[in-house]
């Protein structure tokens, strides 16, 4: 039975404190043109796609912070404070024993190192504790219809969202997530959900909110499926010649030097790797100044998750101080 079918028997619905009262109006030609596409492309019924727009409620807060994202408005030392300091990475050593019998399975199975699935979940939602209050409804339908620098994207996360509820007995009434509609432990968006995220169990049913089995599972294939290569580096430190020259493309992402011709250029990669490995040269400002770091391909592979360089940085960066904590932790348990 298609979930969306059961709306016509919902008398109410949990809103949000700051939910206007006014919806959509559904006689606007681009949610008119929205109804048609999915009606004709997904497979739902069209008084099932009109019931549940009609329950949507506009959320402006959301364009405020769409506009205003902690990637774009801090400079990396800052950014890095945020999400890698004593007390995250504590709370992942502590998720790591926990979780790891899961970890230990999940990352055999996938060749993705344990300290990185940890990393994203502690950055992404602090292990599971914040995925979001905002209902996955209202903050789509918000930036699909009313956000134009990015409504065609987030009309295709909204009409997977929908595709995604009948598919996985999501309520789409009630389900909750982010400001920008991601889900669950991981964060991910709806076509990320149904793209990437797997049952580790036998019943089928993917669980990005409390199957930890599914949710690292989940994490370690997205990351396998956007290239993540098994015991190649992710990041590096530089050191600059005096008479340096480089260039910066701030908004790159992809590793389109190589250490060598980074080299040539008076950076200097501090990590022992064939001259030939694509990398990438990343600005990672500091209090005092400017500073450079080098990116490789799993790199790369981490801005798949968030295309962020600061985001990439601050997952490796958490996963690093995490794995020495648990290292340490087992050195001291294992002293006499």
């Amino acid at each position: 039975m298609l979930v969306l079918a059961l709306l016509a028997g919902v008398p109410a619905l949990a809103r949000s404190a700051d939910s206007p009262a006014a919806g959509f109006d559904l006689h606007r030609p681009e949610i008119v043109a929205f109804i048609n596409e999915v009606t004709q492309r997904d497979g739902l019924k069209r008084r099932d796609v009109k019931r549940l727009l009609k329950e949507a409620r506009p959320q402006p807060k959301i364009i405020d912070m769409m506009n205003r994202p902690i990637e774009k408005v801090s400079p990396w030392w800052e950014y890095r404070e945020h999400f890698v300091n004593p007390e995250r990475v504590g709370d992942g050593a502590q998720f790591w024993a926990e979780h790891r019998a899961a970890l230990e399975r999940v990352a055999s199975a996938y060749q993705v190192p344990p300290e990185y699935l940890v990393a994203i979940l502690g950055v992404e939602t602090r292990y599971g504790r914040v995925t979001g209050h905002y209902r996955v409804l209202d903050a789509l339908a918000t930036l699909a219809f009313d956000y134009p620098p990015r409504h065609s994207y987030f009309e295709g996360e909204l009409a997977q969202f929908m595709v995604l509820a009948r598919e996985n007995h999501l309520d789409p009434l009630t389900t909750t997530g982010s400001y920008a509609g991601a889900m669950g432990a991981p964060q991910f968006m709806p076509s990320a959900y149904r793209r990437y995220a797997v049952s580790a169990g036998n019943d089928q049913r993917r669980d990005l909110w409390s199957d930890w089995d599914d949710i690292l599972a989940s994490v370690a294939n997205y990351l396998r499926e956007n290239g993540w290569r098994p015991g190649e580096p992710v990041l590096a430190e530089t050191r600059l010649d005096p008479a340096a020259t480089f260039h910066v493309e701030p908004h790159n992402l992809v590793p389109n030097e190589t250490v060598d011709t980074l080299g040539a250029h008076g950076v200097k990669v501090e990590l022992e790797v064939p001259p030939d490995t694509p990398a990438l040269l990343i600005l990672a400002e500091q209090p005092d100044g400017p500073a450079y770091r080098v990116g490789f391909h799993n790199f790369y592979v981490l801005t798949r998750y968030n295309t962020s360089a600061r985001y990439a940085m601050a997952v490796h960066d958490l996963a690093q101080a995490i794995v020495q904590q648990v290292r340490a932790a087992a050195t001291a348990a294992a002293a006499p």
